[in-house]
């Protein structure tokens, strides 16, 4: 039955929403930094925020593949780069509402001055990036290796922007350069139902529904060179989005 949310009006309805808790969200985070933390305020915070929105513009989610990992992911005990395609800007949300384990976004250095965005990145942990020159980026990669190394789970699109299309880009080199520096495994993930709960270049969220489904790790450490690497993580993110599709519902 169509309600109030498959209008127009409903669609804007939401998007203004979904643009007035921002704010309210980021600033909810930092008063809660002095009495819990950066790290546990924001992933206390956040995840409510991203939930609600779900909620609100009725795009539920389902998280598959996340008990066949091994225990120590499940855990938290081994930190992990998660890899998935990139089709909307509502993924980034529904992955931090969905991932059972805190997981930080690799952003470049010019977001940590963006009011709001840069000040929740700042309490999450976000690793920024500095991209202006090949020097000061391979820093930046090696410097991000190391804070992985150290206990941080990661989230990289590595298409490097969104699909117009839901058909994959190719593929960017620098996560890949990133987890063979960090020797941590590669978890492959599918998001599908962005590309029409959000749209490139829309501001109206439609009511869908969200799946994402995880893969087996991939171990850096087993593939001769970044170019291999970079081909098993695709063929098997492809393969996942093939899964999802094939089982979606027909009205979704």
């Amino acid at each position: 039955m169509a309600s109030w949310r498959d209008t127009g009006f409903g669609g804007a309805v939401m998007a203004a929403w979904a643009l007035a808790t921002v704010p309210l969200t980021v600033v909810a985070i930092l008063l809660a930094v002095p009495f819990l933390g950066r790290r546990r305020a924001f992933f206390t915070v956040g995840p409510l925020f991203a939930r609600g929105l779900a909620w609100f513009c009725r795009v539920p989610f389902t998280l598959q593949g996340w008990e066949q990992l091994p225990e120590d992911i499940r855990q938290g005990r081994q930190s992990v780069i998660f890899m998935s395609n990139h089709e909307s800007q509502l993924d980034p949300p529904m992955l931090v509402a969905a991932l059972p384990v805190p997981a930080v976004y690799i952003a470049k250095k010019e977001l940590k001055y963006v009011p709001f965005i840069g000040w929740a990145g700042w309490a999450a942990g976000v690793i920024f990036i500095d991209r202006g020159d090949r020097e000061r980026a391979i820093r930046s990669i090696h410097d991000a290796a190391q804070q992985i190394r150290g206990g941080k789970n990661v989230v990289i699109f590595p298409e490097g922007t969104r699909s117009r299309t839901g058909t994959m880009l190719p593929f960017k080199k620098g996560g890949f350069a990133l987890a063979l520096d960090a020797g941590v495994p590669i978890v492959p993930m599918a998001t599908l139902g962005g590309h029409q709960v959000l749209p490139p270049g829309s501001m109206r969220i439609r009511p869908g529904r969200y799946q994402l489904r995880m893969g087996a790790p991939v171990h850096p450490s087993e593939y001769g060179d970044r170019e291999a690497l970079m081909k098993e993580v695709r063929a098997r993110i492809e393969a996942l989005v093939t899964e999802a599709r094939s089982s979606a519902p027909a009205h979704a």
